[in-house]
């Protein structure tokens, strides 16, 4: 069978690391016999290269390629196209690794759409990646519509024919942002691009010890040296006019506006900063004209005309100032309605630890020279940002801890200005977020996990992320578990920082089952109900476990959850014949079609005699102080359920 897609993989001296590269290659849902890896040892002087040849021979799909260290990826990279049979060419890093459909969903979607470039969604543990590029799927994207230039790195399929066709190879030797040149050129040479968003394709990883190459110092005369060349690119393909500033603008904002900016410059030693402002500087001065600039946020424009200025010592100052700009979050209520878990939330922006307060009348007047000073600056950015506040928005993301995968969530919100000190003014964003188990990642179901939300603010020229809290309940559910989506999910703040975050399919003592007690317990006949703490949007299907000692084989239940006001009623018919000898333990699945369905034990069991069925606590109830402090913790969570409800009447 011809073979869809190679994957190529550059290799250097990553250890351990390369494991989670090959076993997500093993995984591919794509059959073995479509597609092929090639490994490119460019030199290593670890125990990969034995390591890759024994893996090559037991995978019949899998190749080694030695050769002298070539110093950099691009040398490598060229050498598996080269080898490289597929109708499309994927470039995977050897610290990173693929989702388990990657390969299949980007060839069929490539298929489908005629891409000669196809981007798949990103996940970064430890890295940066682009978000807005992934908000959705893009079939037919362009540098024009679709946010691609802020994805750069190699991490993508492209369809070999077109590679060949424009004679397109990465630049080689020791240099940095190789694949800057090559995959601008892919994207602006193509007959079309598509960006794949409802399925995680590539994790980008950062190493524990941080020696990823993207993660060393660099030198700043070679850096941006190999920058200029990039730019080449887009001169030689774009004409003059927005769409190249546009493009531009990529390369000022995220290599030399942001590196001048905030902690990023205050973090760094002294004469490096200034090494970096010098050639920073030389680019800007003979590159960039005013178009370029004129389309960054506000705190943006205002840096890079401090670098035109020759000014190093105000941008200093002004990073000192903007260092202090953070996001406060607050939640306004976490409660489920109908399957639907609805998060209340406010957010704002704050100033050296108080809310940031703004001119009470904005002003978009554009900055048409370097401010005198960086009084002037923080007041001219002030005023753009109050001019601006109709267009402030919030987003909440939903964030796999293990993997880091994100997911936007639909929010409803206002804007609210709120008067503050001197005449001036606060925007307040109030808003409510649904998360659906059933649809949150993408459409589809959350995985089994543990998930943290965040809040993203865009305000002025800000964006600023935090995790929603903290909260002084941290360790405490912030409502009852919901099934829902065939998940059980329960939401919880975290024990360090009492920030909210969802428990999905791993919860065991958390869902508090350990309050039900006996006395609770109805038989009537070969029919048991029992009230259990868990949210459910109508009649959902379970499973119920009975156990007993002496080896007897467990019997199975079928059971149904009930909405009965803000819990459910475990309803189920008992086997009654077959309960003889014993106690019979008895344990939930709330999610019996899960991959692996988890039974959580319930504090009873369940003793025929005389043809009737008996309830038997198992445990002694909690003590006093515990349930002393249950009762706090709910009375806390209503607390902060109350405005939602309020807001929702």
């Amino acid at each position: 069978m011809p073979v869809k897609v190679s994957v190529v993989i550059p290799v250097y001296n990553p250890g351990n690391y390369i494991e989670d590269c090959i076993a997500s290659l093993r995984r591919q849902s794509l059959p073995p016999d479509e597609f092929e890896a090639i490994f490119v040892d460019d030199g290593s002087t670890d125990d990969t290269p034995a390591r890759l040849d024994a893996v090559a021979a037991e995978t019949a799909n899998f190749k080694v390629i030695h050769q002298e260290a070539s110093g950099w990826s691009g040398k490598p990279r060229n050498v598996g196209i080269a080898a490289s049979e597929g109708e499309f060419v994927m470039f995977v890093d050897n610290d990173d690794y693929l989702g388990d459909e990657a390969l299949e969903r980007m060839y069929d979607y490539a298929v489908a759409n005629g891409a000669d470039v196809v981007v798949g969604k990103m996940a970064g543990k430890g890295r940066g990646v682009p978000v807005e590029l992934f908000r959705r799927n893009h079939p037919r994207a362009t540098v024009d519509n679709a946010p691609l230039i802020d994805s750069l790195t190699p991490h993508k399929m492209f369809r070999r024919a077109f590679l060949d066709r424009i004679g397109l190879r990465f630049p080689e030797g020791r240099r940095r942002l190789e694949d800057h040149v090559f995959v601008t050129e892919a994207y602006l040479r193509a007959d079309n691009v598509s960006v794949l968003s409802d399925y995680v394709c590539y994790y980008h990883l950062k190493r524990d010890d941080a020696s990823n190459a993207g993660f060393q110092r660099f030198d700043p005369v070679g850096y941006f040296a190999n920058l200029r060349e990039a730019l080449d690119v887009v001169e030689k393909y774009t004409e003059p006019g927005p769409t190249r500033d546009r493009l531009f603008r990529r390369w000022l904002r995220n290599e030399m506006v942001e590196r001048m900016r905030g902690k990023r410059l205050l973090t760094a030693p002294e004469d490096y900063r200034k090494q970096l402002f010098t050639e920073i500087r030389g680019v800007v001065v003979e590159r960039f004209g005013p178009g370029v600039t004129a389309g960054l946020q506000p705190t943006q424009q205002v840096v890079a005309a401090l670098i035109a200025d020759d000014r190093l010592d105000d941008l200093v100052a002004f990073a000192e100032w903007e260092a202090s700009v953070t996001s406060r979050v607050e939640p306004d209520g976490v409660e489920w309605e109908e399957g639907v878990l609805r998060v209340g939330l406010s957010a704002e922006l704050a100033s050296r630890g108080k809310p940031m307060t703004f001119p009470a009348e904005g002003s978009a007047a554009p900055l048409t020279e370097p401010p005198a000073s960086v009084e002037e600056a923080v007041d001219w950015v002030g005023a753009h940002s109050a001019a601006g506040f109709k267009r402030a928005t919030v987003d909440l993301l939903l964030r796999e801890r293990a993997s880091s995968a994100q997911y936007f969530q639909p929010v409803e919100f206002t804007r609210e200005t709120v008067p503050g000190e001197d005449g001036r003014v606060r925007l307040v964003l109030r808003g409510t977020a649904a998360l659906d188990p059933a649809t949150a990642a993408d459409g589809g179901p959350l995985d089994a996990g543990l998930w943290d939300v965040f809040v993203r603010v865009k305000l002025g020229g800000w964006t600023k992320q935090s995790r929603l809290g903290p909260v002084s309940l941290k360790g405490r559910t912030a409502a009852d578990a919901g099934v829902a989506g065939g998940r059980v999910v329960l939401p919880y703040w975290t024990a360090k920082q009492g920030t909210l975050a969802l428990d999905v399919d791993t919860a065991g003592e958390r869902l508090d089952l350990g309050r039900v007690t006996p006395g609770e317990v109805t038989v009537t006949g070969d029919r048991v109900e029992v009230p259990v703490p868990f949210h459910v949007p109508g009649d959902t299907p379970v499973l119920l476990r009975l156990t007993r000692g002496s080896g007897a084989a467990p019997a199975k239940v079928p059971g149904t959850l009930r909405p009965q006001g803000s819990a459910a009623l475990l309803e189920a018919v008992l086997p009654v014949g077959d309960l003889t000898g014993g106690d019979w333990r008895v344990a939930l699945s709330p999610a019996p079609g899960a991959e692996e369905p988890r039974f959580h034990p319930l504090p009873f069991a369940l003793r025929v005699k005389g043809g009737r069925v008996e309830v038997v606590a198992v445990r002694a109830p909690r003590p006093a102080v515990g349930q002393r402090l249950v009762r706090r913790a709910r009375r806390l969570a209503g607390r902060l359920v109350g405005p939602l409800r309020a807001r929702a009447r």
